[in-house]
């Protein structure tokens, strides 16, 4: 089993944003050290907690501070962006980085109505409907086979991939790039087999397919669920607030509805003991027929966090 990380750059509550995204590449420098496959870094706008706004810019700086480890987008969001332009910004990093590069790419919009309209988005409904061609755009530019050739020249030599929930998985597989699988469809296993992915391999035998949940790793069982908790308890309070903040380490004082919430996302995260995860993640990566997981959740307690990736590895 391979292991993967997708990185927020989040920020802890005493943090300034500078102090995230450093942290970031010193992130990526020690899951390099413990034989890590790839490193990705995410695209947020207008998230007070989380400062990692531009992942073509974060990825280069994370790629020039390691030297072997793959480093990816996780994802480019395209509604935000012209297909020609991240093409050009792919081809930078495969210029610079050769062969160390993969291009995530999702489908999300703004967090909020005013961050939408900062960048001229429109209908989500329409944005997520026009995605499909979007991406076919961007593969024909990465590709060289547009009226316009994107600069640096590409090829095609980059790998793409889509992070997806449900049905996309499926336009994963209709594209012709590779996945990244997360959500609920992993932890419904009302089949033998996850459906979608089996259905993504039938259409596309060459693509690649991980995927990506909550994991940490403790000496405890409840140890590990208290690295979850601050990342878990921002994103329930944001759906209360509108505003994903700072983790904090602190005990935050939750509503029955919000800790049913904490609950429901703590069941679709894996933690406990080096033990119990690795049971946990064989079941998972037998369901969904695949052999690299990568590893999401910011933790408040950064030791805390590198000590579960040392135990994961192990």
């Amino acid at each position: 089993m391979q292991f993967s990380i997708l990185d927020r750059a989040q920020s802890i509550v005493g943090d300034s944003d500078a102090d995230a995204l450093r942290r970031t590449l010193d992130h990526a420098r020690h899951v390099e050290e413990l034989g890590f496959a790839r490193f990705f870094v995410a695209e947020h706008h207008g998230v007070p907690g989380i400062p990692g706004s531009a992942p073509t810019v974060l990825a280069a700086a994370v790629a020039g501070e390691t030297s072997s480890i793959r480093v990816g987008t996780g994802g480019i969001m395209l509604p935000a962006h012209q297909p020609l332009v991240v093409a050009e910004q792919i081809g930078v990093l495969e210029a610079l980085f050769p062969g160390r590069i993969d291009a995530g790419i999702g489908n999300s919009v703004g967090f909020t109505q005013p961050v939408r309209d900062a960048l001229c988005q429109g209908d989500p409904t329409e944005l997520k409907a026009a995605f499909p061609s979007e991406v076919e755009e961007l593969l024909d530019y990465l590709r060289g086979e547009a009226a316009i050739t994107a600069r640096p020249a590409n090829a095609g030599a980059t790998p793409v991939w889509l992070l997806a929930g449900f049905k996309s998985i499926l336009t994963a597989a209709q594209l012709g790039i590779n996945v990244i699988v997360g959500g609920p469809s992993l932890f419904a296993r009302d089949e033998p087999r996850h459906p979608y992915l089996e259905r993504y391999r039938e259409l596309h035998p060459a693509g690649q397919a991980m995927v990506a949940v909550d994991v940490a790793v403790a000496d405890t069982e409840a140890e590990a669920r208290e690295l979850l908790m601050p990342q878990i308890v921002a994103g329930v309070l944001s759906r209360t607030t509108g505003s994903f903040g700072a983790l904090d380490p602190a005990p935050q004082r939750l509503t029955a509805t919000q800790q049913a919430r904490v609950d429901e996302s703590l069941a679709m995260s894996i933690y406990g003991s080096p033990e119990q995860v690795r049971d946990q993640l064989g079941q998972l990566c037998e369901y969904c027929g695949v052999n690299e997981v990568m590893v999401t959740g910011g933790m408040a307690d950064v030791a805390g966090q590198r000590r579960s990736e040392e135990l994961l590895v192990m």
